[in-house]
Parts: C-alpha cells; structure tokens; sequence
C-alpha cells in the first residue's frame, strides 16, 4: 500500500494541506472560493467548491436549483454495490466489514454526494466513485478487500504541520476504502465527521460508517468539484502525481476501465475527457 500513500501524500504536497484544512466543512455547510465555511451568498455563491452550493457555483455540491442530481439510495442497489464486493472473494478482510447500508448511512451525510446537476451527473459521479475504491488508486482491484493498508511500518506522520499534531504513538497509513492518509487528513476528517482523527485513527478500520465517510469526506472536499471537467479529472485529483501525463497510462486506463464498466450498468453514457 505504499504507493497509495505515496499517491496521498503527493496530492496533498501538490494542492497544499491548506486544501485538506481549510475545505473540511461540516456537510451543512459551504466552502467558499477563499476556503472558507459558511452559510449565504458569499459561501455558497460563485466559486464554491463543496457543500449545498447555489446555482452557479464554481464546482459546488449541489443542493441548489442547480439540478437534483440521483437518488443514491435507488442508483447503488444490492446488486451493484455486493456486484463490486463479491470480486474481493471471502478471504479478504474487507468482505465483512464493508456493506451498502453502511455506505448509504455514510452518503447521507454528504447531501452534495451526486448532486447538484442532472440525474445522470450524479449517475456519473457515483460510477466514478466506486471506480476509483474498485482500483485503490491504481494498486491492484481491491473490490473492498482492504480495511488498512498491508505495510503498517510508516506512521505517515508530518511533524512540520502544528495544526493537525500526530498523537504520540499512533499512525496515520491508510485506512478505509479511500484509505486515507497522513495526519493532516486525520485531523480534519475526524473533526467534520465526528471522531478524533488525530487520537484514534483506528476507528476509520474499526467501524464501516466512519470508514465511508472518510473516503466521502476525502472525497467532496478533494474530487466533486471536477466532476464537471470529466473522470479524467477525478483522478488527476486522486492520483495524478503518479498516474497522469503519461506518467502510468496503464493504472489511469485501468481507471476508466472499472469507471466505464459502471457507467454502463447504471445505464449512463460516461461522457468525455476520460483520461489524465
């Protein structure tokens, strides 16, 4: 799992933890072009960038007259999330732990999730997120087998960041199926979601709900936003510092593969700008 941690910690040195600190919103809440957390025009206005965004917002959530996107409790059925999960076989450790109700318990808490522009938008974003937890940025198809990264010896810890200090003894190597990383993600993630990042990583591989909503927590602060541009963008968002520019075209076509093959049983058509 080193290469995903790696994929993390070069996305966050790219965007700038800032990116992680300062667009953590509460799932009420918008953050602003600025970063920022709030409510009214000035938050949910031009440039949004997560949350219930208003119409015209700058790559915003949704929430808004902008379109009431999917329904996602009716677009990832039994038969499409354990079709994913039923890949992993029953000796991985993920196979008991990861269920669609815990998805949908954590989703409901992210009303932006695959809202905020068509029914088949949010189709889309839904095919593009369970593309990118099928590939486990661009390891091997994980189809929910993991629950914590396989190489637990590094701590992921970045001391030079004072806002989000690493508690003493604890590690922050990816966990979930986003398999969140580094302390900086930890910290803000345990403070929008409810649980203490920073003190307890554990719980994101201890508890299913807490699991989703990291990697949907990662994932509308980090991802949503360039939805619009094309599932190219999402994983330049992701994984783009080792994966784009020609730099994997083998795990970045693997990504459009998985993220193909869902566009097709949600009966969407996958759109352009496919690739990074």
């Amino acid at each position: 799992m080193a290469v995903l941690a790696l994929g993390l910690a070069l996305l966050c040195a790219a965007a700038g933890p800032a990116v992680a600190q300062n667009c953590g919103c509460q799932p009420d809440y918008c953050c602003s072009k600025f970063g920022y957390c709030g409510h009214g025009d000035l938050y949910c206005g031009e440039g949004c960038r997560s949350g219930p965004c208003n119409s015209g917002g700058g790559g915003g959530s949704g929430g808004g007259t902008s379109g009431s996107g999917a329904d996602v409790g009716s677009v990832v059925t039994d038969a499409f999330f354990n079709g994913i999960k039923s890949q992993a076989g029953g000796g991985c450790e993920g196979s008991s732990f990861y269920s669609r109700g815990a998805f949908l318990n954590a989703a409901g808490a992210f009303s932006g999730f695959a809202h905020g522009g068509s029914a088949d938008d949010g189709k889309r974003e839904i095919a593009a997120f369970f593309a990118h937890l099928t590939h486990l940025h661009g390891l091997i198809p994980a189809d929910f087998c993991y629950i914590s990264e396989i190489n637990k010896g590094n701590s992921y810890c970045d001391a030079s960041n004072t806002q989000w200090p690493c508690a003493a003894g604890k590690k922050y190597y990816g966990r979930g199926p986003l398999q969140i990383s580094w302390n900086y993600n930890y910290g803000p993630a345990g403070r929008d979601i409810g649980f203490d990042g920073l003190g307890n990583p554990d719980a994101v591989a201890q508890d299913p709900v807490i699991a989703f909503k990291t990697a949907l927590w990662f994932w509308m602060n980090n991802v949503h936003g360039v939805m619009p541009q094309g599932f190219g963008a999402t994983t330049r968002a992701i994984n783009g510092a080792l994966e784009c520019n020609g730099n994997n075209p083998a795990q970045m076509n693997a990504r459009v593969g998985y993220y193909r093959q869902y566009c097709q049983q949600l009966g969407v058509d996958p759109g352009s700008n496919l690739t990074c």
